[in-house]
């Protein structure tokens, strides 16, 4: 298993005429090494399909795919279609659309059983993405992405840092949240302005309330410097009560609740 080198990346482009798009957020994987430890972590074989979005010039496309897993590769810049057309020739097990992934619904497209995500994602689009999919998509089993070391963090994040928030809820509540390593800039053609970090997220079912906590916790954090029985009342009324019923100080504040804590506050709120 190997993955494209930065000498490579640029060949590639220079024989398409192309160059990284900054408006598509482009970067484009260039480290063997990396692209081999993102596959490794991934796990996938034979009887996994894999998702990617953002293939860019397909090095974790192939490398995925050498594995012996199909992969289905979704591509926003219809440009890369000659790069892609290339490096993918010689697998049949590989299909790129070229549509923007944010239009797409993934939850009608992945059918046929469970499916891992496994993807360098556009920085533009990453989070979003992903805690779309968490919410919205369960064929969608475990993701093994590469995004923002900040995002990174915010996806991990335990309360009572400065990190979490309602991102780090929405991960937590539908998954087993973990920042696996750590990928320098200079791994990618052209050099982001920040670091990144691959990120493993391993669903579980999600608890009964999961998107009225998630309401929440949008509306507690969205008035974070406010305790609770203010930044709540507006969509929870009697807020005072109902977090005391269930043990929780309504005078807290949102990064000190745990995602267990505002699952336990939608169990009361009948909003």
């Amino acid at each position: 298993m190997s993955g494209q080198t930065r000498s490579e990346v640029r060949a590639l482009l220079q024989r398409h005429g192309l160059n990284p798009r900054k408006s598509l957020g482009q970067h484009f994987l260039a480290d063997p090494n990396i692209t081999t430890k993102i596959v490794a972590t991934a796990g996938v074989g034979s009887d996994d399909r894999v998702i990617e979005i953002g293939p860019g010039t397909g090095t974790l496309t192939t490398a995925l795919a050498a594995t012996g897993a199909s992969v289905l590769a979704i591509e926003i810049d219809e440009t890369l279609e000659p790069v892609l057309s290339e490096v993918t020739a010689g697998y049949p097990d590989v299909t790129v659309r070229y549509v923007d992934a944010t239009d797409l619904d993934l939850g009608a497209e992945l059918t046929g059983g469970e499916w891992v995500m496994v993807a360098n994602l556009p920085y533009n689009v990453g989070t979003p993405l992903v805690l779309d999919a968490l919410r919205h998509v369960p064929q969608i089993s475990r993701f093994v992405v590469m995004i923002q070391v900040e995002v990174a963090r915010r996806f991990a994040a335990t309360p009572g840092s400065k990190e979490y928030g309602v991102p780090s809820v929405v991960c937590q509540i539908h998954a087993d949240t973990t920042m696996s390593f750590t990928v320098p800039p200079q791994v990618f053609v052209p050099p982001p302005r920040v670091g990144s970090a691959v990120v493993v997220l391993r669903r579980h079912s999600a608890p009964q309330g999961a998107e009225r906590a998630i309401r929440l916790a949008a509306a507690a954090f969205g008035q974070r410097r406010k305790m609770i029985r203010r930044s709540l009342v507006g969509i929870m009324p009697h807020v005072d009560e109902l977090a005391r019923r269930v043990g929780i100080d309504p005078q807290m504040r949102a990064e000190q609740l745990t995602p267990d804590d505002f699952l336990r506050l939608a169990e009361v709120w009948d909003g």
